[in-house]
């Protein structure tokens, strides 16, 4: 079964969707994509086929239509169950239908439902989105088209389905997909990169602000296609105004001008310098069984888990003494080193190091609820501020509920989260993140996971800002609607986004200011922007949209799980004026004029375009599961079903563990374990710092140093103790000879010279010297921070 994918025929052959075509818009710090899906039914009769598919957790569906032959259907934006039985209407008078709906459990995962293709015919869907550009660790924009749907593990005892995937070689999906991508900023775009092979960066002007790149052909749906724009300059806080729509009525959203600001707050060298000794930090690491495969899914590279304890050595060699802190793992059940959080010294990082080495990708599915809520349950440690970092590379169905859980305990800590591997659920990342007043990082591709987790530690351990506000500055008889959620998190150097609607009427000289104010260590600080309230030209509705999408997000995250009507009505209404999407609408495209009775059975076929390594399209647990007969004579006044728990009834995922790796198909690159390789030089030396920031003096340093121990002996000033000397040397070799990866040891490095500096060590210069002729370095005093 393995060897299929997609969607299939009866006779399990070539695909309906044949091909799909993106063109991307990126202004500054946002992206308009459109996507057009050809189909074919190859078939000897009508089909129904459901189309599951990602999209970016925080994007905004503001269009959807269909051409089927040479007529173009927009779509409209309904309310959900009014859109369905719209949808089971069509089909049951042989009318051509197009439902695009987004999945209940989860923002980032929608379902395209094509009704009533008659043999033979092709369409095209046209499916538009917004979405913002998140911001990495080297400043570079991140736009990420996710082609790959990894399995939403259906937690034990849930309601609902999920779709089971599973994994197909590249050389068997027919599928192929062209990207091209304008980029266009108020600063020069420096470089534009990806993990997919690109065609070269092509400049369309002299200033270099606006420029257009290709993916190259050949694409096919093995990973997410990633691009990360680079702009000089790129920490600058900018405004931009957007238009309302001429047709909409002023005071309403659609109608009055939107304003987005982005702010990149920056703190004191002192505040960003000085790092806490105090804190409880908690890591949640996933051991289902897709850690096991690598993270760019390529073979005999390392897995995700190997990378993931190479991580957790670095985290624990950097925490500061006196702090607090435990590991957690979760599969299909969780466990934990400690019973409660432990006071961190050379025994407790010691006995959790030894328990990090036997862990493996060996606990099944992806229970991250229960273990998080654990967490929640243990008692605050006083004075020690609670930072919980999660790893996982899984997607839940329960998305929603975990997040829930987060945001009910935000007050109580932070939460840091990083997404590994192709297809991990944006949605879960960034919520957790967002929620958590914390701060998310995805690893793919090439990416190392170290330095990533590294800077998000250093975040942790910097103060936490508190009493944000936002408070605006605007001319006589102009006001400001929020549609952004109140700032919760600020970071140094990272971007805050805000949306706002401006009501009233103003000249186009006017200009307007915002203050951004916070208190960072005890000590009030603010930013200004100021900017002006003239619309600028083409950018068309993104940012009301956007504004929108972020509004109709914030009501659906406060009122969850406590019905209120004046809100959903409100949800709805949003949706159907912004034209923008949400849990409670859907889109809705009906073919009238193809009323014609349909001869034959209906074939209802299911596909998921993620069809690589890894993550694959849906298939069918039996072949009477997969050839599903759909009569048309339907009861159509029946309680309608969405098109999830429709598609659940035949593709469901296994609640058991995941399988032995042996089980798994052979076919796919991503499962074949690396070869036993020897231990990075780096982690090497690494793994012999001692908790309080020393390094001993014994043969294992000398062979992580490449030296003998007499050699380090011989070369010691006699006035200079052992561990002083030794922990000299480790700093001039880090210094010496990896810079290049300073990101990922510079924290235990520091805590490398605190310790100097508390021996009072004599000689300090005479070491230096010394230890640069022995190692062969030429590193100065200044730069080891003595």
């Amino acid at each position: 079964m393995s060897g299929f994918c997609g969607l299939l025929t009866s006779q399990r052959e070539a695909v309906p969707l044949k091909s799909i075509e993106v063109e991307v818009e990126v202004r500054d710090h946002v992206a308009t994509v459109v996507s057009t899906l050809n189909y074919e039914n190859n078939e000897d009769k009508p089909i129904e086929a459901v189309f599951v598919f990602p999209l970016p957790g925080d994007a905004a569906v503001c269009h959807f239509s269909a051409k089927i032959g040479q007529t173009q259907i927009v779509a409209e934006v309904k309310e959900k169950q009014q859109a369905r039985e719209e949808y089971d209407d069509a089909l049951s008078s042989g009318q051509q239908a197009f439902l695009l709906e987004e999945s209940e459990q989860s923002p980032d995962i929608f379902t395209l439902s094509v009704g009533s293709l008659p043999a033979g015919e092709s369409a095209s869907i046209r499916l538009e989105y917004v979405t913002e550009l998140a911001v990495q660790a080297d400043d570079g924009l991140r736009f990420c088209l996710p082609v790959v749907l990894n399995p939403r593990y259906q937690p034990q005892g849930s309601d609902g389905a999920s779709v089971q995937v599973t994994s197909v070689p590249a050389s068997l999906v027919p599928k192929s997909l062209s990207l091209s991508a304008r980029v266009s900023s108020p600063r020069p775009i420096c470089k534009v990169e990806s993990s997919c092979s690109l065609d070269p960066l092509q400049y369309l002007n002299t200033e270099q602000t606006q420029a257009t790149v290709k993916l190259a052909e050949g694409h096919k749906f093995d990973r997410d296609v990633e691009l990360l724009i680079y702009y000089k300059d790129a920490h600058q806080p900018t405004a931009v105004v957007e238009a309302g729509q001429a047709s909409a009525e002023p005071g309403t959203l659609m109608g009055d001008p939107v304003v987005m600001l982005s702010l990149y707050p920056e703190f004191p060298q002192s505040m960003t310098s000085s790092l806490a000794s105090c804190g409880e930090f908690v890591f949640l690491l996933d051991r289902s069984g897709s850690m096991d495969y690598s993270i760019n899914n390529i073979m005999r590279q390392e897995t995700r888990i190997g990378s993931a304890r190479d991580t957790l050595l670095l985290l624990l060699k950097s925490l500061p003494m006196g702090c607090y802190f435990n590991i957690y793992s979760f599969g299909s059940n969780y466990e934990h080193i400690f019973p409660n959080s432990v006071e961190y010294n050379q025994k407790t990082m010691a006995k959790a190091l030894k328990k990090v080495e036997e862990m493996d990708a060996d606990l099944g599915g992806t229970e991250i609820l229960e273990p998080l809520e654990h967490i929640y349950s243990c008692p605050i440690i006083p004075n020690h501020p609670r930072q919980i970092f999660v790893f996982t590379d899984g997607q839940v169905s329960n998305t929603k509920k975990v997040i829930d859980l987060v945001k009910q305990n935000s007050d109580s800590h932070r939460c840091f989260s990083f997404g590994i591997g192709e297809g991990a659920s944006s949605a879960l990342i960034n919520g957790l993140a967002k929620e958590g007043g914390g701060h998310a990082q995805f690893i793919t591709g090439t990416d190392r996971m170290q330095p990533k987790v590294m800077q998000s530690l250093r975040y942790s351990l910097q103060p936490s800002v508190k009493d944000i506000s936002v408070t605006w500055d605007l001319p006589q008889g102009v006001s400001v609607t929020d549609l952004s959620p109140p700032i919760t998190a600020l970071f140094h150097g990272q971007r805050s986004l805000i949306y706002a609607q401006l009501t009233g009427e103003s000249s186009e000289a006017a200009e307007g200011s915002v203050t951004l104010k916070y208190t960072l260590a005890g000590h009030l600080s603010q930013n200004q922007l100021h900017f002006s309230l003239k619309p600028t030209e083409d950018t068309g509705l993104t940012l009301h949209r956007l504004g929108a999408r972020s509004l109709i997000r914030s009501l659906e995250i406060n009122f969850r799980g406590q019905p209120n009507e004046g809100v959903e009505r409100k949800m709805v209404e949003l949706s159907v004026q912004s034209g923008v999407s949400s849990s409670l609408t859907a889109f809705i495209v009906v073919h009238k004029d193809s009323s014609e009775p349909i001869k034959g059975p209906l074939l209802y076929v299911v596909d998921n375009p993620a069809s690589c390594i890894n993550a694959s399209c849906g298939l069918f647990d039996s072949s009477d599961d997969y050839s599903r007969i759909s009569k048309i004579g339907r009861t159509v006044n029946k309680k309608v079903k969405s098109v999830f728990s429709r598609v659940g009834s035949y593709l469901k995922l296994s609640r058991r563990a995941s399988p032995p790796r042996k089980e798994m198909s052979q076919c796919s690159a991503a499962i074949v374990k690396p070869e036993e390789t020897l231990k990075d030089p780096l982690l090497q030396l690494v793994s012999l710092q001692e908790a309080r920031g020393c390094w001993l003096l014994d043969p294992m340093l000398a062979a992580a140093l490449g030296k003998t121990s007499k050699e380090l002996e011989n070369r010691k000033p006699s006035m200079v103790k052992q561990e002083v000397w030794a922990t000299i040397l480790a700093l001039i070799w880090l210094h010496g000879f990896k810079m290049d990866m300073k990101e990922e040891w510079e924290l235990l490095a520091l805590k490398a010279v605190s310790w100097l500096r508390a021996q009072n060590a004599p000689c300090v210069a005479e070491c230096v010297e010394a230890g640069n002729a022995l190692l062969g370095c030429e590193v100065q005093k200044d730069l080891v921070g003595l």
